[in-house]
């Protein structure tokens, strides 16, 4: 059972493809900041295998192999069911609904716009992404997104445009279907509902911004329906949508969580990933991680071992910037320039850190590998509590699109 004990109105979405087993550039790129969400929000957390899709369609045969294998890692590292939900995208087949019915009312050009898509067709170029899925990708992500109606997305600069594009489409979305029969009696029902004393201040509230546009009684009045305990999230936005004179907001318009991404360079001195073959695996063997880390390149100025150096030209100090306190980062700052240590004296402690971090994360991949039917039931659970949560917001969705039939 996932923890209640949440800011009310603090919903959190965030995924990954599914790529099979994670790196060091994954932990502090995005997982050490899920660790740090998972105890502030409201967290779902999923597998993003269709997105695995839009760009290896051609070769499946170890997507489900990747998909159980990144789990583990999120699990491993210390992702908690308990208080996040954990799910797969292809188990929450509302998802590819949703994509479908947005389809009809986002106009082409946007996804044509978006800058990723031009610049991983030329990435890329070996393969052929002239395909519906490709191109409609930041539709399929928007659908994510809305889907769960989060609040925020914890993000990279290089991900803002794709935020934005799902803010404007679910603009669009409210504008175009947003407002849904019956909506003043309906949200009249819901004033009913709320009882008492909150009857009573909502009423006053309504009453004193409708009437005199007094900006606090707006905001008290907002105040009140976000904390109610017991409102249903269609009752809240009729609510919400009322005391400010519009109709009802269906899909939430997401904010941007900018999140700082630790630089974190490959065994090679390039940007850590696995299409450049330089990754330290999270379950990699520690000797190997240790031998790899050895021969890691440095400064190039420093051809002999009395040649004086720069940190910021060797991209173990990357390393020494995340794993050293200020103490140890002082160390190599004087002893490099002097070269009062050699690049080995420099490498140990990196190594001794990364490898103390990485035991007890391999410690429980362990025992997730030896258990996978817990590893199992955890995805189905996380997936129907997500799957709960996607049924409410489509009955909205085919509700507002003329499509719930009697």
């Amino acid at each position: 059972m996932v923890s209640e004990n949440k800011p009310a109105g603090s919903r959190i979405l965030s995924g990954m493809r599914s790529s099979g087993s994670l790196h060091l550039g994954h932990y502090h790129g995005v997982l050490k900041n899920w660790l740090k969400l998972q105890h502030e929000y409201e967290c779902y957390f999923f597998v993003a295998d269709w997105h695995a899709l839009t760009t290896n369609y051609d070769d499946t045969s170890k997507l489900e192999e990747q998909m159980w294998s990144m789990v583990i890692d999120w699990l491993a590292v210390g992702i908690n069911p308990k208080v996040a939900t954990v799910f797969v995208q292809s188990r929450v087949p509302e998802h590819a609904e949703l994509l479908l019915l947005l389809s009809m009312i986002t106009p082409l050009g946007w996804l044509e716009r978006v800058p990723t898509y031009k610049e991983q067709q030329e990435k890329l170029k070996e393969k052929d992404l002239a395909t519906y899925g490709f191109l409609g990708y930041p539709l399929l992500q928007a659908a994510d997104i809305l889907m769960y109606k989060a609040d925020a997305v914890p993000v990279g600069d290089d991900q803002v445009a794709h935020v934005e594009l799902t803010r404007e489409i679910a603009r669009r979305f409210n504008y175009v279907c947003g407002r849904e029969p019956d909506f003043e009696l309906k949200a009249k029902r819901a004033i009913r509902k709320l009882g008492g004393e909150k009857q009573r201040i909502y009423q006053d509230a309504l009453t004193k911004y409708q009437e005199r546009g007094d900006a606090d009684a707006l905001a008290a009045g907002q105040a009140m329906i976000e904390a109610h305990p017991n409102l249903t999230v269609a009752d809240r936005e009729r609510l919400l949508g009322y005391i400010e004179g519009s109709g009802r907001t269906i899909l939430v318009e997401p904010q941007a969580l900018l999140t700082e991404v630790p630089k974190l360079p490959g065994l090679d001195g390039q940007k850590m990933s696995k299409s450049y073959g330089n990754t330290i695996s999270l379950r990699e063997d520690t000797d190997v991680v240790a031998k790899n880390i050895k021969k890691m390149p440095t400064d190039p100025a420093r051809v002999r071992r009395s040649d004086p150096g720069d940190p910021e030209k060797c991209p173990v100090w990357e390393f020494h910037k995340i794993y050293s306190d200020k103490q140890r980062q002082e160390w190599v700052q004087t002893g490099c320039r002097t070269a009062g240590i050699g690049c080995i004296d420099c490498k140990k402690p990196v190594i001794d850190a990364v490898i103390a971090e990485l035991e007890p994360i391999q410690a429980r991949a362990a025992e997730l590998e030896a258990n996978p039917d817990m590893v199992r039931s955890i995805v189905t659970e996380g997936s129907e509590r997500a799957r709960d949560t996607a049924r409410e917001t489509m009955d909205e969705v085919r509700q507002a699109m003329g499509l719930r039939y009697r």
